[in-house]
């Protein structure tokens, strides 16, 4: 009888939650919606059921399908607010403090989700937070989530005001391109920031779009034959058999918290040799937290005393303990660890570092120079590479099963398709770094994601203005050995001439020895000023200088270029222009002298006397490169000849 009545009240409470209207999470309070256009609002109800829509002046009514999905669109506002949305069926919902301006998707990789601090600690990341008092520019950052098919809706996220106690965690971009827009239009801006870093562009493409096109369609042909739900169930059921093998099962919170003493017995854990990503030592496909433990001996004289500790770099966020005492803990993946050990916790004979390290995706472990993990007391040095104990805490949910580059399409199915139809003003992004080695691909595919969400969004040629790769020694990359990340600039250029797309060079504001650079603030200003000319009217120069054409006279090699109306600025104390090579048909290229003449630049080698070829930033690392127009922006980098490049061959690949 009691299972009767469950059974009953189970019955009746699901036809009331079906009953219930309900939005996508994307409407939710503090929210921005598209000013002067179209705003399409949608979500579920019971079948047939009547839904009324109130919003500032306006009142509209329909009614759910069959299905019990419905959707109308607002009449364009004009920007304004706060305004309440109140949407009433067999329930009612209300949203508050809504604005209307202009929303702007954020995607890309980690260069885009860069947060102003956090992992990010952009430039004078502490003076720009306290500064980020904007309450008319808001903030969404949809979860990082992967899906084999279309969602209809995100997981998660909510608006965000800008303000001093949020603005930490807004795309670093996003928000110095938000703030030049605000400053400009004083209108309110909606940021919706779907970004993931280390992504390719295929996963952010539609399977849809993958099967219309020559370049990828037998990809999208091999995805229909692949049952990803079961690779997921056999990644897992693997994963969690190697944890079993390695170390029995997962332990309970009462028995880690010891594993940081130094009395803890650590002698059955399992040894890893570090520095090095735990990927390649056992652990691949493992995202989750991992403690790694090490004996070291200190001499009676040292007991006591002061002392620093390194332990190179720790992807991602690592907890450090010397003892049992928490010595220190950083979150940036890519910075090198060196804590001090305070006075009075090291003593005579051995002494325990303990080290929980939490990976939230991508490689993890302690990595990076062995010279780098050492313990300095006074002027002692003692390594602390080679063998560590490790046991695993835990996993993260999704560690086991299919990653954000594990097959195409997964990135638009989960954080792009439930967006559909939000009205939109326009995107930008930031992403190519994981696709430099299929950079000559890259000048298809980047084109057709672009066409595929204008396509999916069906609010036309909407402004895609994008960031050029910055500099960064990836591999040494030069004309000599061939630069995969000058081919993907080059394929970044060439996308421009799909219409209402603007890109921004960044080559002088990179960091050769960091992929991740800090100078947002120029990035997010330089995407605005592209904005504010081409969508918004204004007239300020948006563009460096563009190559245009070549003719030789007398051996050397004369350019025009668009966009230097203003005239030239080269940044050098001394005058010399850099970042120009010449070549004759031998294809070897010599750093070439370059001068200005007018509107011209010359560029010539004495060496090369019958040059035919110029090339001018064009490296992994291009940051010597530093002529510009007046207006202080970059020369964009070109390359005249159209020679074999390194990456012609290189094909996307499904990664299992």
């Amino acid at each position: 009888m009691k299972n009767t009545v469950c059974i009953v009240v189970t019955f009746f409470f699901s036809l009331y939650v079906m009953a219930n209207i309900s939005l996508p999470k994307i409407f939710a309070d503090n929210m921005v919606l598209q000013r002067n256009q179209l705003i399409p609002v949608w979500g579920w109800a019971a079948p047939n059921e009547k839904i009324t829509l109130q919003f500032n002046q306006q009142t509209k009514v329909t009614k759910a399908d069959k299905a019990g999905k419905w959707s109308v669109k607002l009449e364009p506002e004009m920007a304004g607010g706060p305004y309440q949305l109140n949407i009433t069926g067999k329930n009612k919902i209300t949203i508050d403090n809504i604005l209307v301006g202009e929303v702007w998707i954020c995607s890309g990789q980690s260069n885009m989700e860069m947060p102003i601090a956090g992992w990010g600690k952009i430039n004078n990341y502490q003076q720009e937070i306290a500064a980020a008092d904007y309450p008319q520019i808001r903030h969404f950052k949809v979860p990082n989530t992967v899906s084999t098919k279309p969602e209809e809706n995100i997981t998660g996220g909510d608006w965000k005001i800008c303000s001093p106690a949020n603005a930490g965690d807004f795309t670093a971009t996003g928000y110095f391109f938000a703030r030049a827009l605000y400053n400009e239009l004083k209108v309110p801006i909606g940021l919706i920031n779907t970004s993931w870093g280390g992504t390719q562009s295929e996963t952010w493409t539609s399977k849809a779009a993958l099967e219309q096109s020559e370049e990828f369609k037998d990809i999208a042909v091999l995805m229909n034959n692949v049952d990803m739900v079961a690779i997921e169930k056999q990644r897992k059921e693997e994963m969690v058999k190697k944890i079993a093998e390695l170390q029995g099962s997962l332990e309970n919170a009462a028995a880690i918290e010891k594993w940081k003493d130094a009395s803890f017995d650590d002698s059955r854990w399992a040894v890893m040799k570090l520095p090095g990503e735990w990927e390649g030592q056992g652990l691949a496909g493992l995202d989750g937290i991992v403690w790694f433990r090490k004996t070291i001996v200190v001499d009676e004289a040292d007991a006591g005393k002061p002392a620093i500790i390194e332990l190179s770099k720790i992807d991602d966020k690592d907890e450090t303990y010397v003892n049992g005492v928490r010595i220190g803990s950083t979150d940036k993946y890519d910075e090198k660890r060196q804590y001090t050990i305070p006075a009075g916790i090291l003593k005579a004979g051995k002494n325990i570092i303990a080290v929980r390290v939490t990976d939230t995706g991508g490689g993890g472990g302690i990595y990076g120079e062995a010279s780098d993990m050492q313990l300095t007391i006074g002027k002692k040095i003692q390594t602390l590479a080679g063998n560590w104990f490790f046991r695993i805490e835990s996993l993260q949910s999704a560690t086991t099963g299919i990653g954000p580059n594990s097959y195409p399409s997964l990135l638009f199915n989960a954080m792009i398709n439930p967006l559909l139809p939000f009205a939109i003003k326009g995107a930008i992004w930031y992403q190519g770094e994981s696709n430099a080695g299929r950079a000559y691909q890259y000048r298809k595919e980047f084109p057709l994601m672009i066409t595929d969400w204008r396509r999916h969004w069906q609010q036309g040629d909407f402004p895609f203005l994008f960031v050029q790769l910055a500099s960064f020694n990836a591999g040494n990359g030069n004309s000599t050995n061939g630069s995969a990340w000058a081919e993907l600039r080059e394929a970044q250029t060439m996308t421009l001439a799909l219409p209402n797309t603007g890109m921004a060079v960044t080559t002088d504001i990179g960091d050769a020895k960091d992929i991740h650079p800090k100078n947002k603030q120029e990035v997010g200003l330089r995407l605005a000023k592209i904005a504010l000319n081409k969508v918004y009217g204004k007239t300020a120069e948006y563009s460096g200088p563009v190559y245009q054409s070549m003719k030789t006279e007398a051996g050397k090699i004369i350019l025009s270029f668009m966009h230097n109306e203003s005239g030239w600025a080269v940044k050098d104390k001394y005058g010399y222009i850099k970042g120009f090579e010449i070549a004759g048909n031998d294809q070897q290229f010599h750093y070439a002298k370059a001068m200005v003449e007018g509107d011209k630049i010359i560029v010539y080698n004495e060496a090369v006397t019958q040059p035919v070829a110029v090339r001018y930033a064009w490296a992994d690392d291009a940051g010597e490169a530093n002529l510009f127009n007046k207006d202080l922006l970059p020369v964009v980098p070109f390359r005249t000849d159209t020679w074999k490049g390194v990456t012609e061959k290189a094909r996307y690949k499904i990664n299992e």
